[in-house]
């Protein structure tokens, strides 16, 4: 039962990406500057969620079955890889550059949401909450870019991001049958994650979300965090 719970939430969550892709390919708003301000907002928004998701799941988890060295190793490994991988991203730019960047993301993020369930509680449901909220405006983001940066119609691009999304169930599925009996590894697993993720957050959404002389998309990270606060606060109670 549990396994099904975990194949449904990674699946949903990754499902988020091709919904992300429809709106961007429906997206007609005008004036210019609104469009502009509401597409910053919500790479601001997903990049609050994996901020709330760090603060909130993946840290405090993580540091529970490991001293406090072997923590930050791990932690900090995770930032290194991420930032080598943007290294030989940027390198060999081409089409397909955006889409293993977002696997990046997602394949940890779903290793760390099998992981989660591992170690029990109501924290993987929380996880899965956010990673969803994410992977929305990442979406969003990544149709875009490849619509202007590749020949791909869109509908084929919608199909690449639905298959991608199946690596998600795999992913969850596999961290939790061969880590559930091992917490010091389930740990490092979220610290590495969480590493990586505060990389992504700064290197590549955080930048994108500035838009000068308009104010909404930081309070898009606002309320981003706020939505793992809440859902935090309402695991708990």
């Amino acid at each position: 039962m549990l396994l099904l719970k975990i194949i449904l939430l990674t699946l949903l969550a990754g499902m988020s990406m091709p919904l992300g892709a429809m709106l961007a390919r429906a997206e007609k708003i005008h004036p210019r500057w609104l469009e502009q301000e509401l597409r910053h907002s919500i790479i601001a928004f997903g990049g609050g969620a994996l901020l709330s998701a760090v603060a909130l799941v993946l840290v405090p988890d993580g540091v529970q079955h490991l001293p406090t060295e072997v923590a930050l190793y791990w932690f900090l490994l995770g930032g290194l890889v991420f930032m080598l991988l943007d290294v030989l991203l940027n390198r060999f730019k081409t089409s397909a550059s955006q889409l293993v960047a977002m696997l990046s993301d997602f394949i940890p993020e779903s290793i760390a949401l099998g992981a989660a369930f591992a170690l029990g509680g109501s924290n993987g449901l929380l996880l899965a909450l956010l990673i969803a909220l994410q992977n929305l405006p990442e979406g969003f983001n990544a149709f875009r870019e490849l619509r202007h940066s590749s020949h791909y119609p869109a509908n084929r691009i919608i199909l690449m991001f639905t298959m991608m999304a199946l690596l998600g169930p795999l992913a969850g599925v596999v961290s939790y049958v061969w880590l559930a009996d091992y917490p010091a590894v389930v740990s490092s697993t979220m610290l590495f994650a969480a590493g990586g993720i505060l990389y992504s957050v700064f290197q590549d959404i955080a930048p994108q979300a500035r838009l000068k002389r308009h104010w909404g998309p930081p309070m898009g990270a606002v309320f981003g965090f706020a939505f793992g606060i809440l859902g935090h606060m309402m695991l708990a109670a």
